[in-house]
């Protein structure tokens, strides 16, 4: 079965969704709040891994927002 070009991109958009969704909750497990894990969620440059070792090595969030942006 081959997938049209709208089907293609309602399968992309909604994998994008997924993966920052995935992201936000992780960010806000971290020790994020909501709007930055949401802001650094979509800044797909940003990598995740990185974002949360600055707060477990203990940066503020604000900090850590200004070296990962």
């Amino acid at each position: 079965n081959e997938m049209s070009a709208a089907e293609l991109e309602t399968f992309y958009v909604s994998e994008i969704d997924r993966i920052e969704r995935w992201r936000h909750e992780e960010l806000e497990r971290a020790g994020y709040d909501s709007e930055s894990a949401l802001v650094l969620a979509a800044s797909h440059d940003v990598d995740l891994h990185e974002a949360v070792t600055l707060l477990k090595r203990g940066c503020t969030v604000d900090l850590a927002l200004q070296i990962l942006l």
